[in-house]
């Protein structure tokens, strides 16, 4: 699995990772990336554009809480040029 490149505008995101691998692009041209296993937390701040996929065999299951108002996701072309 493999997302599209988007943001979620006005708000924050907390990731806690229960199964899987989840694999997290972000940064100029997508360059900067985060791992993270079961029991890894994930922060992504307001309008941070990014994609996540699962880069296990295992499906993946995670626990997300958003903080914000407006619009909860934004889907863009990509991410900002370097």
């Amino acid at each position: 699995m493999v997302s599209g490149w988007h943001h979620h505008g006005e708000y924050e995101t907390v990731i806690y990772v229960l199964t899987g691998l989840l694999w997290m692009e972000f940064g100029p041209d997508g360059s900067n990336t985060v791992e993270a296993r079961p029991g890894d937390f994930v922060f992504v701040p307001k309008g941070v554009v990014h994609r996540e996929s699962n880069l296990s065999a295992e499906p993946g299951d995670l626990v997300v809480v958003r903080a914000g108002r407006g619009e909860s996701t934004i889907n863009v072309d990509g991410p900002a040029p370097s």
